[in-house]
């Protein structure tokens, strides 16, 4: 629910942002009715903020050409959001140590105390569980963002997992995303003439080209990420169908382990790669459902075997002797 200040605060940021706008759009953005967009834009021009307006029924508010506006006012929430976003910037390496606490600092200085004793509350007791290992470099992460963002051509000269020289490409970035403790770029390799996924920590020069590519529609570059994950070729290829619904499975199953498909409403097929068969089993009999194993084959010996295992270590645990407390 805005209060009347929240309503006064968001039409100034509306002006701000959008450069003209009507009384309609305004009272639609700030469910009230026109008389009231009326009364809070005469409560700006009393304040000395020079709104102007075209007449008629269609005319728009809009700053005076050339006004800087007073520094930017943050309500409590989004206060909040700033601070959460700091403590994720840093968590996640996006950016130096000295650059976070900088502009926490300036943040927390301009305060009113209890404001600033819940975002120390947050600075303090805070820990965010995000993984990260190897964090690129911020030119790395910069470039790769301004390509994707303004569909420009990147080269790059990239060190690829177990090759010892590195290659240099053109690539067309779909997407970012940060997965697993690392950053990767999606897009299309000019190299490869094919779709990959490039981990940034491993890009040791980037550069913005001149030339401009299309971003295929609706796509989702950590969606890609992480079938190409649960996709790579492994020893076996392993497909076992499990009592579980695919919502059921999805909220046990991470997407990097495979690929989830619904078989009715009650049964869902596992689909992925898997370098030794004994790792796997345990994972799938750790599921708790039943199951079928489709392939391959030789996996059900790899479950009986592990079956009878936890079978002598029970009756191992039966047969040792009590310890008796006096």
């Amino acid at each position: 629910m805005y209060s009347p200040t929240t309503r006064l605060l968001t039409v100034l940021e509306i002006l701000q942002s959008a450069g003209s706008v009507t009384g309609r759009e305004l009272a639609t953005r700030l469910e009230v009715d026109v008389r009231s967009v009326r009364r809070y834009i005469t409560l700006l021009r009393d304040m000395g903020i020079p709104v102007e307006s075209d007449p008629g029924r269609y005319g728009a508010y809009y700053l005076r050409p050339g006004y800087r506006p007073p520094p930017i006012i943050f309500t409590t929430d989004e206060i909040m959001a700033v601070t959460l976003g700091l403590l994720a910037a840093r968590q996640l390496g996006m950016t130096g140590a000295t650059g976070v606490e900088s502009a926490s600092a300036k943040l927390t200085r301009v305060l009113p105390d209890e404001l600033r004793e819940r975002v120390a509350a947050l600075h303090h007791v805070l820990t965010l569980d995000i993984p990260r290992y190897e964090s690129p470099a911020q030119a790395v992460l910069d470039r790769f963002s301004l390509a994707a963002y303004q569909q420009r051509q990147l080269w790059i000269m990239y060190h690829s997992s177990g090759r010892l020289d590195p290659t240099e490409r053109v690539i067309d970035v779909y997407g970012l995303t940060h997965y697993g403790g690392n950053w990767y770029a999606v897009g299309y390799c000019h190299l490869r003439e094919d779709i990959r996924s490039f981990r940034l920590d491993r890009v040791m020069q980037a550069r913005l080209l001149d030339t401009t590519f299309e971003t295929p529609a609706d796509f989702n570059a950590l969606d890609f990420l992480r079938e190409s994950i649960a996709s790579l070729p492994g020893s076996h290829a392993v497909e076992v169908h499990l009592d579980l619904s695919l919502a059921e499975a999805q909220q046990r199953i991470a997407p990097t382990v495979g690929l989830l498909d619904a078989l009715d409403a009650t049964h869902t097929r596992l689909r992925c790669w898997s370098d030794g068969l004994r790792w796997i089993s345990r994972f799938i009999i750790n599921l708790g459902c039943p199951f079928t194993i489709i392939h391959p084959p030789e996996m059900r010996d790899v479950m009986k075997a592990i079956a009878a295992e936890v079978v002598s270590w029970a009756e191992a645990t039966q047969e040792s002797p009590s310890h008796e407390v006096s």
